[in-house]
C-alpha cells in the first residue's frame, strides 16, 4: 500500500475525527467507520473508496455515484475462513465439544464408572436439512460443506442462479424455514433483510432446528431470538455476529439458552486477512490505473 503513494493509518477513528482525518484525501479505505453522504459531500478531494471487506453499507453509495466516486470492496476474501466457522459453530452445538472438554478437566472422567458419559445428546448430521438463506459464494461453499456431511441442502436467496450445484433444491422463504433442520444465513444486510430472523419466521422454524449467523447481527431480532430459544421453541443458536458490536451487556442473546457466540471472528484467520490487503491494494492499484475494479455502486 505504501509504494502506491502517501499512506496515513489510524487504527480506530470515532465519528467526530473522521472529517479531520479524511480532508485532504485522494483514496479512503475504511472497514467500519461510515462514509456518509455528508461526510463525502465536505471531501472535495475525494477520488477513490475502498472497503476493507465484503460487505459495504458502511458507504453512502449513492452519494459516491452522483460524486463520480467509484467504491469497492473486497470480495469472497473470507469465503473459506466463514465457511468454516459456520460449521464450527453448527458442530459446537451438536457436537458439544466445548461443554465435554470443560466437564473432563473438571474430573468427571476420572470419576465415571464407565467408559463414557453423556451430558447433552449428541446429534448426527447425516440425513438433515441445511437451509442456505443466501446463495452467493460464501453460502455456496458453505452448502458444500453440508453436503459432505451427508446433509440434504435447501437455498432460497434473492436471485435464482442459472444452474444449481447437484444436490442442492431451490426452495421459497417460507419452506426453506419450515423444512430445514439447520439455517444458515449467508445474505447481506438491506431494507430487505433486516430482521429477516423475526417471531413470523421463527414460528415456521421446527423447535428441534438450529440457527447459525454468520453473516451480519442485523438479520437477526435478538430479543425474538433470545425468546425462542428460552422457550423451547428453537433447540439452538450459533452467531459470530451481534447487531451491535462489541455488545451491550443487555444484549438478551449473551443470556440465552443453548447460544453459542464467537465475537465476529469468522472472517479473521491469518490467510483470509493476508487476501484482504491483497485486493485492498490490487483496487488502489487498478484505479490509480484509470480501471477501478471490484466496483459496487457503478
Amino acid at each position: 500500500m505504501e509504494s502506491r503513494g502517501r499512506l496515513t493509518v489510524h487504527a480506530r477513528t470515532p465519528c467526530e475525527l473522521i472529517l479531520e482525518r479524511s480532508e485532504g484525501a485522494d483514496i479512503l479505505l475504511t472497514n467500519k467507520t461510515p462514509l456518509t453522504r455528508e461526510t463525502i459531500a465536505a471531501l472535495p478531494a475525494l477520488r477513490f473508496i475502498d472497503v476493507l471487506a465484503t460487505g459495504y453499507n458502511v458507504v453512502d453509495l449513492a452519494a459516491a455515484r452522483e460524486r463520480g466516486i467509484p467504491v469497492s470492496n473486497a470480495p469472497a476474501y473470507s469465503t473459506r475462513s466463514v465457511q468454516q466457522m459456520a460449521f464450527a459453530l453448527l458442530l459446537e452445538l451438536t457436537q458439544q465439544c466445548g461443554l465435554y472438554d470443560r466437564a473432563v478437566k473438571e474430573g468427571m472422567w476420572s470419576r465415571c464408572k464407565d467408559i463414557t458419559f453423556q451430558l447433552k445428546p449428541l446429534v448426527e448430521l447425516d440425513g438433515m436439512i441445511f437451509g442456505v438463506l443466501g446463495f452467493g459464494a460464501i453460502g455456496q461453499a458453505v452448502a458444500q460443506t453440508a453436503l459432505a456431511f451427508g446433509m440434504k441442502v435447501v437455498t432460497a436467496s434473492r436471485t435464482r442462479p442459472e444452474t444449481l450445484p447437484s444436490g442442492v433444491e431451490w426452495v421459497t422463504h417460507e419452506d426453506l424455514f419450515r423444512r430445514a433442520d439447520v439455517v444458515s444465513l449467508h445474505c447481506p444486510l438491506t431494507h430487505q433483510t433486516e430482521k429477516i430472523i423475526c417471531e413470523r419466521t421463527l414460528a415456521w422454524m421446527k423447535p428441534t432446528a438450529l440457527l447459525i449467523n454468520t453473516s451480519r447481527g442485523g438479520l437477526v431480532d435478538e430479543v425474538a431470538l433470545a425468546r425462542a430459544l428460552n422457550e423451547g421453541r428453537l433447540a439452538g443458536a450459533g452467531v459470530d455476529v451481534l447487531s451491535t458490536e462489541p455488545p451491550d451487556p443487555g444484549n438478551p442473546l449473551l443470556q440465552a439458552r443453548n447460544c453459542v457466540i464467537t465475537p465476529h471472528c469468522a472472517w479473521a484467520t491469518r490467510a483470509a486477512r493476508q487476501r484482504l490487503l491483497d485486493i485492498t491494494a490490487a483496487n488502489v492499484k487498478a484505479f490509480q490505473a484509470g480501471c477501478p475494479q471490484n466496483v459496487v455502486n457503478a
